[in-house]
């Protein structure tokens, strides 16, 4: 299912094809087996190849010795990173654009560019308990010290906290009546791990619940200027959202190859299961769900390529993993279903995608919510303003 491409996004779509046919796919059941966990020379391995590549650089200006890529170049990356299951594409930090307009340039040396290189890796305490998506209702706060501001608050589903080594922590800061981000290295005294439950996936990376208790940082752990904070979130949103709808379709074309060349194989009553009607269907179904699927996520990129309004942008990012991420779960469900018994098995690539893509359907803001920026932007803008 080919769709116009650029000539550097196919080139990079082959790249991270590569990569993920020879690096990581092969250990999916392993790590399935393992707590989502590999051997520590194949993560080493991993890690190495994916710096090499050059996909920590992808969204670094090429000021700081980055490739600066188009969007269109890095959802077909990550397209092609999404057909693997047991979150094994995790194992390098991305550094992302915003980062470098956001941060001084003290904080891009020690906290970023060692992203790029290997040596440091990042995580986002931003859910809280109470207002979850929305954060608008951030409960935790910043309070500045003399020298410092004093954190307080609880982050749940801190995603890859167990093998980071600094976070981004989302605050409110009532004397100013803002919100911002803060860097906060692990291990700073008042953090206190609370819990660390598991959930359906099998990853490597966990998502504890942290608590932040009279945790002091110095102010030039503030990230941005005052009255910006939200507009890097959103940048994060943006980009997060879009590389959802790239995996989600990288996962969902895995999923019918898969499938349809187990229906050829399978023979019922001297057939290939193919040949049954309903299984063509659910396989038409979800061709074309993925064709329409790609044209949306390739569009929304190249918008922001573009340099589209901003407000046209954010929705249609949203739109994207709304979409994206609820089709990739339909094909799943019925790729399981072609499989029959042996979808349900874990060393399956089915029954891995049908609990690994659910949270894309959670994460970086719910359904619901995607659901509710949609239909603000119509109200506020009408149907050509989208």
């Amino acid at each position: 299912m080919n769709i116009p491409l650029s000539k550097t996004a196919l080139q990079w779509q082959s790249i991270a094809r590569e990569f993920a046919d020879e690096y990581l796919q092969p250990h999916e059941v392993e790590a399935e087996l393992n707590n989502g966990e590999l051997p520590a020379e194949i993560q080493k391995r991993n890690k190495a190849r994916a710096i090499e590549l050059g996909f920590t650089l992808v969204d670094v200006p090429r000021s700081h010795g980055g490739l600066e890529l188009p969007l269109e170049d890095q959802a077909a990356l990550w397209e092609q990173l999404g057909r693997v299951t047991n979150a094994l594409s995790w194992c390098f930090s991305e550094a992302q654009s915003w980062m470098f307009d956001a941060c001084s340039k003290q904080q891009i040396a020690e906290y970023i560019l060692p992203m790029t290189r290997g040596e440091r890796k990042d995580c986002y305490a931003i859910t809280e308990a109470g207002p979850g998506s929305d954060i608008s209702g951030l409960v935790a706060t910043a309070e500045r010290d003399g020298d410092n501001y004093v954190l307080n608050g609880e982050k749940w589903y801190v995603t890859s906290g167990n093998l980071a080594d600094f976070m981004f922590f989302q605050a409110r800061i009532p004397e100013e009546n803002d919100e911002a981000l803060f860097f906060v290295d692990q291990g700073t005294a008042g953090i206190t791990e609370i819990a660390n439950p598991p959930f359906s996936h099998t990853y490597a990376a966990h998502h504890p619940t942290y608590l932040f208790k009279n945790v002091r940082i110095p102010l030039g752990n503030r990230i941005g200027k005052p009255g910006a904070g939200m507009a890097y979130t959103h940048s994060w949103f943006r980009h997060e959202r879009l590389m959802i709808g790239a995996r989600s379709c990288g996962a969902a074309a895995r999923l019918i190859e898969d499938a349809t060349e187990f229906a050829n194989s399978r023979m019922v009553d001297g057939a290939p299961l193919s040949e049954k009607q309903l299984i063509q269907a659910m396989l038409a179904d979800s061709v074309t769900e993925l064709w329409a699927a790609r044209l949306m996520t390739y569009e929304a990129a190249r918008s922001s390529d573009r340099g589209d309004d901003l407000k046209q942008q954010h929705a249609r990012c949203s739109m994207v993993k709304l979409y994206v991420s609820e089709m990739a779960n339909r094909v799943a469900d019925r790729a399981l279903q072609i499989f029959g018994g042996r979808g349900y098995m874990r060393e399956n690539v089915a029954e891995r995608f049908f609990r690994e893509l659910r949270v894309d359907r959670i994460w970086e803001g719910t359904s619901e919510i995607q659901r509710l920026i949609i239909a603000r932007a119509l109200l506020k803008r009408g149907l050509e303003g989208m």
